[in-house]
């Protein structure tokens, strides 16, 4: 699993898969789930995240921080 989180644009990417994206959908505004071909989610993208995730500062210590 990797999980990475881009200051600049404030995007929260976890992936659990290194199989390639197939497809992208926005679920919910700002949560966007990546699929791979045979249609499982392989990845999820939180956009705005320091806004939607409770306990921000202990996640993002917990992660690789880009930006």
């Amino acid at each position: 699993m990797q999980a990475k989180y881009d200051t600049e644009q404030d995007i929260l990417r976890i992936r659990w898969s290194d199989a390639p994206i197939e497809e992208s959908d926005e679920e919910q505004p700002g949560v966007i789930l990546d699929y791979d071909q045979e249609g499982n989610v392989i990845g999820v993208e939180i956009l705005n995240a320091s806004h939607k995730i409770s306990q921000w500062q202990q996640l993002t210590s917990s992660i690789r921080v880009d930006g």
